[in-house]
């Protein structure tokens, strides 16, 4: 069964590159939904049902973190696998997302094969 993904950064060519990383992965990916923040995500995920988010942490209007909290707070979407993909070094950062439930993380700057990885554990 294919598995919709929301894909979650400010940056287009991020996403773009997300997607390419997917296509090209051996998931059965099917579509791709992308938001730039945290607000378009929430709006994306009413009208989608995904079963993977991948999730960059900062990102203007509601950052990754408050992303991820406010999905895990909410039963129709608290067992989607989330992947935090961000350019943050701090360590506070990454176990903050993790003790918020992220599934996992990436740091950026990433190679395919790393996320392709840390996603077969995932889906």
């Amino acid at each position: 069964m294919a598995l919709d993904v929301l894909i979650v950064d400010d940056s287009a060519a991020i996403r773009k590159i997300l997607q390419r990383v997917l296509r090209q992965s051996d998931l059965p990916v099917g579509a791709i939904v992308e938001a730039g923040d945290g607000v378009e995500a929430l709006a994306a995920l009413k009208q989608h049902k995904v079963g993977l988010i991948l999730s960059d942490i900062n990102m203007p209007n509601m950052d990754g973190l408050q992303l991820l909290s406010t999905v895990r707070a909410d039963d129709t979407w608290k067992n989607v696998p989330i992947l935090m993909i961000t350019t943050e070094g701090s360590q506070n950062k990454v176990l903050e997302a993790v003790n918020l439930g992220a599934s996992g993380y990436v740091r950026k700057p990433f190679t395919a094969e790393q996320i392709k990885e840390k996603l077969v554990g995932l889906v």
